[in-house]
């Protein structure tokens, strides 16, 4: 069953909270990451992504980037200020983006529920990613980002949650992107409730944040080593995330762009698209329903359809809308047998919207976009349960959680 567990978060004062919280470290480049925290010496990604005050030649993943991030946490600490809470606590965080709401509970997660399946998994993360925020864990000695979890809601703790949220909260602002962020420290009252409800779920599942949670797990083993004396209530064997019911959860498309056609002519191409998909031209670019597709090339959209020699395989994964574009279309018309490696697709998130995927073909760097109808809550959860992966880049959601709000020292 599952382990929750309040904690004394490292925070920044109500007043510089805005200025303080950032976009968390991977939705952004270097550039990107470079331009937001410019002439704001107290922006979070100046310790998740420290690189940005190194020399442009500086390898991402050096020792320095690291060193430079725990620097820049204690400069925070002093300068922000950032102030650890003298008692453990649970915090409620509320996103806002137009009209989709969720409200979630902060607190840390137990490292050993991530290692024994009992929070799921639906995707695989990449090593070298690992290693990065192993390091940062590692040498800042705390976890910046939070996972971002989910379970099937349970209507004694939305009813604590609702609670504390007729109380004052603690930070409350409107980021640059529109996204309003709400926390609330939870009345102590409620704790033991919260940590016997959650108990009795079989089951939480990561919706985003697969390699915050890989490296949680990492540090605990470096860390167990370098600690002769252990209770297994260290801080390094639980992790921060905020923990959301499912059906509050919005899931936005992950869409792909191909740059080449595999040396193709249009003909040739629309020729073996049509081995397996109808085709005809769309007024729309977003696909109305799941198991179709929006193809914009050449400046017009259009609407493919599989046919009858798209036969899915058996798994849940294969039934997925990225399998099969991925299996049929990607695959045996343009080469692109995997798409984790091949240079020749790229994947841009929904937030960004089907202007961008028109973007980068009109302006001839892309040669061909593919609109793709969003995963389904539903879908992540079976395929966890099943011990599957789901195939690169499927889930985007929205909102997003920002890092330096909520600091998990270990």
């Amino acid at each position: 069953m599952a382990v929750i567990r309040p904690f004394r978060a490292l925070r920044p004062e109500k007043s510089v909270a805005h200025l303080v919280a950032s976009v968390p470290y991977d939705v952004v480049n270097r550039l990107e990451a470079a331009q937001l925290a410019k002439d704001n010496p107290i922006n979070f990604l100046r310790v998740t992504r420290s690189e940005i005050e190194l020399a442009d030649n500086t390898e991402v993943y050096s020792e320095k980037v690291y060193q430079r991030a725990k620097a820049n946490l204690k400069r925070l600490q002093e300068e922000a200020p950032l102030v650890q809470d003298e008692k453990q606590q649970f915090y409620v965080y509320k996103l806002t983006w137009g009209e989709q709401t969720q409200v979630g509970i902060a607190a840390t997660f137990s490292v050993e529920d991530y290692n024994n399946d009992v929070i799921m998994k639906h995707e695989k993360t990449r090593r070298i990613k690992e290693d990065d925020r192993t390091n940062h864990i590692i040498t800042t000695e705390a976890q910046t980002g939070a996972v971002f979890l989910t379970y099937r809601e349970v209507n004694e703790i939305n009813d604590i949650v609702n609670s504390t949220m007729e109380i004052e909260p603690i930070y409350s602002f409107t980021a640059k992107d529109g996204v309003e962020h709400t926390v609330w420290v939870m009345p102590s009252d409620y704790y033991d409730i919260v940590q016997f409800e959650i108990g009795k779920v079989e089951k939480l599942y990561i919706a985003d944040g697969h390699h915050r949670a890989a490296s949680a797990s990492r540090a605990q083993k470096v860390m167990k080593e370098s600690n002769i004396a252990q209770t297994g209530n260290e801080e390094y064997n639980f992790f921060l995330a905020v923990l959301f019911p499912a059906e509050q959860l919005k899931i936005l498309p992950y869409n792909r762009v191909v740059y080449n056609l595999n040396g193709m002519s249009k003909r040739a191409f629309f020729g073996k698209i049509k081995k397996n998909f109808s085709i005809e031209e769309a007024d729309n670019s977003i696909p109305s329903e799941s198991k179709s597709f929006c193809m914009y090339f050449e400046k017009q959209w259009h609407l493919l359809k599989p046919n009858d020699n798209v036969v899915p395989g058996e798994s849940v994964g294969d039934k997925l809308d990225v399998s099969l574009l991925q299996n049929f279309l990607l695959n045996p018309v343009l080469g692109i047998t995997d798409p984790r490696t091949d240079d020749n697709v790229d994947f841009i998130g929904g937030i960004r919207g089907t202007s961008e995927l028109e973007m980068l073909v009109d302006t001839g760097k892309a040669s061909a976009a593919f609109s793709m109808f969003p995963v389904a809550v539903d879908d992540l959860i079976s395929i966890s349960d099943a011990g599957e992966t789901m195939p690169p880049k499927s889930t985007w959601f929205e909102p997003k959680l920002r890092d330096g709000l909520l600091v998990h020292l270990i």
